[in-house]
C-alpha cells in the first residue's frame, strides 16, 4: 500500500539542511500506451508533478519550460524518433547537470541476448529501467529515483554553492586527494600564490609551494598529525610564481571518507604579510569579501592595524606571540596558537560548566547553578581611579593612611536600651547572632549596629558629618529594605555589614586596606540589597519589570541598588553622608562602593574569583617560590604588602571580601546557618509560586515547596560557590573559615 509523500522532504548535506520540493516528471513517449499511463498514474497517486510530449520538438520545449528533475524517454523503438539523439540535445542545454534522463527499454526473452546499454550512457542517459506498465513496479521505480539519483543532483547543486562561497572568501583554499594531488583551488589560492587553477590542477601541493624556509621535516610533521585524523595549525612559508616567500597562517585538515581513511585534505592559508602589491594583480579582490576566519578585507585592514599608535594591553601581548611564533618549532606554534585563541575570547574569566563537574551529577545542583549563574552579564571596571596607596595628597587626614580614627561613644549609641546594647557588645566576634539583634530591635539592626559599627571605624571623622546626619541615613536607607522580604530585608544588610567588618579587621587587610576603603566596603555591604523585590534578576527580566527596561537587562538589581542609596543620599542634606567630602574623594568613595555592589551579581562571580586567584593568590605564591629559590626563605613583608596594596589588587580583594560577606551565612554557627538557610528558601518558594501562577519561565525549579530539602539546596551552594572562594580569600587575606567548616560537618552529620 503506498502513500502520498509530503511536499517537502530535508535531505543533508554535511551541515548543510536542503529542502527537495516535489519531484517533476517529463515522459516523452510518441503515443500513449499502457507503460506511459502507468507511469502517469504512479506519479498521480505519489504527488509528483507529470507532464508529457509526444516528440523531441514538443520535449524540448517542456524541458526548457518546466526543468523536471526526471525525463523518461521511450527507448524502446527508434521509428518515431531517436531516444538517443534527444538525450543529447537535452543534455547540451545549460541546466541538465542536475536532470536525471531515464530510458525504458523492451524486455527481451530470457533465451535473447540483450544489447549494451553503454552507447546510451554515453548519450548522457543515467539510469534505464524495463519495460512494466503495472502501476506498482512504476511506483517503485519513480521513488527510488526521488530517494536515489533526484537527491544526489540535489547535493550537487548545493556543492556548487559552497564552491562559489569558496571562490568569495579572501582565504587561500586548496583541496586536495589524500596523495596530495590538488583538486580545487579558489581565486584567493591564485591571487596569493599567483598560479593559475588550469597551472596546479592535478599536481602534487607538497611541489607546488616547496621552498627551503619551512624546516625539513615539517611536511613530515603535518602528514602525522594528518594520519591521525587530526588538523595541524602554524606557520607555513609558501612559494609564489614569482619565487616569492611569504609567510602564512595555515589550517591543514583531513576529511575522512569509507572506511575512516582520509579522502581529501584541506588547506586554508592567509598571508601574515602585507600584500597589498599582490592586490593590484586582481580588480576582483576590491568586492568586500569576508574570511573564512571571520576576518573581513583582512589583507587591506592589516596595513592599517600597524599603523594605529592606540594599542591595548592585550593587543601587545597578542602582538609579542605573534611574533614568537615566527622563529619557535611547531609544537610550539600550535600551542601559542590555542593560547591566541583563548586570548580573544571575550568572557577570559567565564568558567565553561560541564555536567561532570557537578558532584555526583546531582539535578539540584545543576538546577541551582544554572538559576543563579545564567544569563551572564559582561562588565569591566578599570581601576585607574583609585589612588595609589603610597601617595601623600593634602586631602583630610586619614583617608590615605593604613590607619582609621575611630570617633568616640556618642551620645546616642549611650542611650541604646540595655537589652539591645548586651548584644551588640558581642558585635566584634564571629558568633554575633544578627537574627537576635532583629527580633529585640523590631526589625531595625540596621539602624543599631549600623551606627555602632559606623562609629567604630571613625565615619564622622571621615565625612566631617554630625552623627545625627549618619544616624539620619541609616533610617533613611533601612526603611528602603522591604521588611516583608523573608531574606533580603534590613538584618541581610546588617549581616553583610557585620561580616565585612569583621573580614576589614583582619591583620592583612588592616594593612593593605586605607579608611577610603574602608568606608566604601561598609556603605556597599550596608545598601548592597537597598529595595530589593525578593525576586531574582531573571525574574525581573522574565516579566518585562520597568527596572530591567530601564538596565538593559543587565545586572538590573544591583544597578538599581548602587543608583538608588546615591539618589536617596543626594535627595536631603539632613540624611547626605557625602555633602562634605571633596569632589575627588567623593568620585573615588562612589567608583569602590558602585563596584562592590555590582560585584554582588552572582552571574559574575566565577570571574571575580577567577581573578582574584589568578592575581592574588597566584601572584603571592609566586613571591613565596621566587623567595624559596633564593635562599630568603619568606618574602619581605613590605614588598608583599605593596603587591597587595596595588590598586587593581585593592578592587580584587575588596571585590572577594563583600562577596565572602553577602553569602557567609553556611559559615555562621549553625543555629544561624540554619535560619537562613530557610529564610532564602522561602524566598525562593514564593517566586516559583508566582512564576507558576503567572505563567512566567521558573528560573529555578529546585525550589519547589513540595519536593525541596532545604539542607540539600545549601550544601549544593556551598560546595559551588562557598568552598573554593573561602578557602581562595583565606589562602593569603587571613580569613578564617573554621566556623564555614563546623557548619559543613553538622550539616552532614544531623541534616542531610
Amino acid at each position: 500500500m503506498f502513500t502520498s509523500r509530503s511536499t517537502n522532504n530535508e535531505v543533508s548535506l554535511g551541515p548543510m539542511k536542503l529542502k527537495q520540493k516535489t519531484m517533476s516528471i517529463l515522459l516523452v513517449f510518441a503515443k500513449e500506451d499502457a507503460q506511459s499511463d502507468g507511469f502517469w498514474w504512479a506519479a498521480d497517486k505519489i504527488g509528483y508533478k507529470c507532464y508529457i510530449a509526444h516528440n523531441p520538438e514538443t520535449a524540448m520545449e517542456n524541458y526548457l519550460d518546466k526543468h523536471p528533475d526526471v525525463v523518461i524517454i521511450d527507448h524502446r523503438n527508434s521509428k518515431h524518433f531517436d531516444a538517443e539523439a534527444l538525450c543529447r540535445s537535452l543534455r547540451a542545454t545549460e541546466s541538465s547537470e542536475h536532470t536525471v534522463i531515464v530510458a525504458v527499454t523492451k524486455r527481451y526473452a530470457l533465451d535473447k541476448e540483450e544489447p549494451s546499454f553503454l552507447p546510451s550512457i554515453t548519450a548522457g542517459f543515467n539510469k534505464r529501467i524495463v519495460e512494466s506498465p503495472n502501476i506498482s513496479m512504476c511506483m517503485n521505480e519513480l521513488l527510488t529515483l526521488e530517494y536515489g539519483e533526484v537527491q544526489s543532483r540535489l547535493k550537487l547543486s548545493a556543492c556548487k554553492a559552497v564552491f562559489s562561497a569558496l571562490d568569495n572568501v579572501s582565504d587561500a583554499v586548496e583541496i586536495s586527494s589524500e596523495d596530495h594531488e590538488v583538486q580545487y583551488v579558489n581565486h584567493a589560492f591564485e591571487r596569493l600564490t599567483g598560479y593559475s587553477s588550469e597551472e596546479v590542477l592535478g599536481k602534487n601541493s607538497s611541489e607546488i609551494v616547496k621552498n627551503d624556509r619551512n624546516r625539513p621535516d615539517l611536511n613530515d610533521t603535518i602528514n602525522s598529525q594528518l594520519k591521525k585524523g587530526k588538523y595541524w595549525d602554524g606557520i607555513y612559508h609558501t612559494r609564489r610564481k614569482s619565487g616569492e616567500i611569504l609567510p602564512s597562517h595555515c589550517h591543514i585538515c583531513p576529511v575522512l571518507g569509507q572506511g575512516g581513511k582520509i579522502s581529501h585534505v584541506i588547506s586554508i592559508k592567509n598571508s601574515t604579510t602585507d600584500t597589498s602589491h599582490i592586490l593590484k594583480e586582481s580588480t576582483e579582490f576590491n568586492l568586500v569579501n569576508g574570511g573564512l576566519h571571520g576576518v573581513p578585507r583582512r589583507k587591506e585592514s592589516i596595513a592599517r592595524i600597524h599603523s594605529m599608535t592606540i594599542e591595548a594591553p592585550i593587543t601587545k601581548v597578542i602582538n609579542i606571540i605573534n611574533a614568537a611564533q615566527e622563529s619557535s618549532p611547531i609544537t610550539v606554534v600550535q600551542a601559542l596558537d590555542k593560547v591566541l585563541e583563548i586570548l580573544r575570547t571575550s568572557e577570559l574569566y567565564s568558567p565553561y560548566f560541564a555536567q561532570q563537574n557537578m558532584k555526583d551529577n546531582d539535578p539540584m545542583t545543576s538546577d541551582l547553578v544554572s538559576g543563579l549563574v545564567s544569563q551572564n552579564v559582561k562588565r569591566s571596571l578599570t581601576p585607574s581611579y583609585l589612588s595609589d596607596v603610597n601617595s601623600n595628597s593634602s586631602g583630610k587626614q586619614g583617608h590615605h593612611s593604613h590607619l582609621h580614627i575611630p570617633s568616640p561613644v556618642t551620645s546616642s549609641l549611650s542611650q541604646v536600651p540595655d537589652h539591645i546594647q548586651e548584644i551588640l557588645d558581642k558585635d566584634y566576634t564571629w558568633e554575633f547572632n544578627v537574627i537576635e539583634l532583629e527580633k529585640v530591635t523590631n526589625k531595625r539592626p540596621l539602624l543599631y549596629l549600623g551606627l555602632k559599627t559606623l562609629t567604630r571605624f571613625g565615619i564622622c571623622d571621615f565625612f566631617q558629618v554630625e552623627e545625627s546626619v549618619i544616624a539620619n541615613w541609616l533610617k533613611l536607607v533601612e526603611g528602603r529594605y522591604h521588611s516583608t522580604n523573608t531574606y533580603h530585608n534590613s538584618t541581610h544588610a546588617a549581616d553583610v555589614m557585620h561580616a565585612s567588618a569583621y573580614f576589614l579587621e583582619r591583620e592583612r587587610n588592616k594593612a593593605v586596606f586605607d579608611q577610603m576603603d574602608e568606608m566604601a566596603c561598609l556603605i556597599a555591604a550596608i545598601v548592597h540589597d537597598l529595595d530589593h523585590p525578593g525576586r531574582t534578576n531573571a525574574f525581573l527580566v522574565n516579566e518585562k519589570n520597568q527596572l530591567a527596561i530601564l538596565y538593559n537587562d543587565q545586572a538590573v538589581l544591583e544597578n538599581h541598588h548602587s543608583a538608588l542609596a546615591f539618589q536617596l543620599t543626594w535627595k536631603d542634606d539632613s540624611v547626605n553622608i557625602f555633602k562634605n567630602l571633596e569632589t575627588d574623594d567623593y568620585k573615588i568613595l562612589r567608583q569602590n562602593i558602585i563596584d562592590m555592589v555590582l560585584a554582588t551579581e552572582m552571574k559574575q562571580h566565577f570571574q571575580h574569583l577567577n581573578k582574584f586567584i589568578n592575581s592574588i593568590n597566584k601572584g603571592c605564591l609566586k613571591m613565596d617560590e621566587t623567595s624559596s629559590m633564593s635562599g630568603n626563605g619568606s618574602p619581605d613583608s613590605t614588598m608583599m604588602l605593596n603587591q597587595l596594596s596595588a590598586p587593581e589588587n585593592k578592587t580584587f580583594i575588596k571585590r572577594i571580601l563583600i562577596k565572602c560577606a553577602d553569602v557567609a551565612n553556611p559559615c555562621r554557627p549553625l543555629d544561624v546557618c540554619k535560619e537562613w538557610g530557610k529564610r532564602i528558601a522561602e524566598e525562593y518558594f514564593l517566586q516559583t509560586d508566582e512564576e507558576k501562577a503567572r505563567g512566567l519561565p521558573v528560573v529555578m525549579p529546585v525550589f519547589d515547596r513540595k519536593s525541596i530539602r532545604i539542607p540539600k539546596s545549601q550544601l549544593s551552594f556551598i560546595d559551588v560557590f562557598i568552598n573554593e572562594m573561602f578557602e581562595s580569600f583565606d589562602g593569603k587575606v587571613t580569613i578564617t573559615i573554621t566556623f564555614a567548616e563546623l557548619s559543613f560537618f553538622f550539616f552532614f552529620k544531623y541534616l542531610v
